[in-house]
């Protein structure tokens, strides 16, 4: 079962070439996948209360489902709702095979996904490229942003600061994130430096830009706070009304996922999140509803 998803997962990422550093990159990445699988089901596939759901998935949308389970847990004490990361291909993964009531995603489902799952749009999220509050850049062409992340411009010499390597700083195979930054930013011809550090969770990656001069990383715009800065893309910062007016370019759909939405406490957070109020929620911290 774990072999032939991980399998699936690996040719998608259409990395062509017969070297032994790519066979090795992608036995590396199989195995990072493969724990993630493991990781996101791990506590989903315990025996559940009746009144008990589970939420497993995309690390983007996990803190904000995490916020609306709570609120909901608060009016419903009846109701235990249990949130776990992992990523959004572990979280479509467990929603496949029933490991989860949920899987939340932030990233589009692929065809083949399509014909097993139900998708659920709660919000929509900008992609923001941060670097460290110091740093004195405020805006990027994509262009740019897509030499950075292929290891073609090194150096922040070359936008005319004080010299000094660029630390790449990037998201895992299998995240939403870093799916829809490669689809939104690298295309279909480049692919992110092999060189870049990766990070498991978007919480990860602003804490080591927060902590380094030199960085510069993506993460879910809900997510940006005081200690990273936000760089306006093409003239266009990652704010809310530009998310919404679609002025900012780097937008993708946060989704719900299952087989099947079963009636009773699933339908209902279903109900909830894209109620007046949980929707308000979502956009209080950040994101924009799609009942707006």
């Amino acid at each position: 079962m774990w072999n032939s998803y991980i399998y699936r997962n690996l040719k998608s990422l259409e990395i062509t070439g017969s070297s032994g550093y790519k066979r090795l990159w992608l036995c590396l990445a199989g195995l990072l996948l493969g724990c993630c699988l493991a990781g996101a089901v791990a506590g989903c596939g315990k025996e559940k209360a009746p009144n008990s759901l589970c939420i497993a998935g995309s690390t983007s949308v996990q803190p904000f489902a995490e916020k609306l389970a709570e609120i909901y847990m608060r009016e419903h004490p009846q109701v235990r709702i249990d949130v776990q990361g992992g990523g959004s291909s572990a979280g479509i993964f467990a929603a496949e095979n029933g490991a989860a009531d949920l899987g939340a995603s932030s990233r589009e489902l692929t065809e083949p996904e399509k014909k097993v799952l139900k998708e659920v749009p709660i919000a929509y999220d900008g992609i923001a490229v941060i670097v460290n509050k110091r740093n004195p850049l405020g805006n990027l062409s994509l262009k740019q942003i897509r030499q950075i992340f292929q290891g073609e411009i090194t150096d922040w010499a070359q936008f005319h600061l004080a010299p000094h390597p660029i630390h790449i700083i990037t998201r895992e195979e299998g995240s939403g994130t870093r799916n829809a930054f490669e689809e939104m930013v690298m295309g279909k011809h480049a692919e992110i430096t092999p060189d870049a550090l990766v990070q498991d969770s978007n919480g990860s990656v602003r804490e080591l830009v927060a902590d380094d001069p030199n960085a510069i990383g993506y993460i879910s715009m809900g997510l940006v706070d005081p200690r990273v800065k936000a760089l306006s893309v093409d003239g266009v910062a990652p704010t809310r009304q530009d998310v919404k007016n679609r002025s900012y370019t780097l937008v993708r759909r946060f989704l719900l996922v299952a087989k099947e939405i079963k009636p009773g406490p699933c339908q209902a957070l279903v109900n909830f999140i894209l109620s007046a109020q949980g929707q308000s929620l979502l956009e209080s911290e950040g994101l924009v509803g799609v009942e707006d």
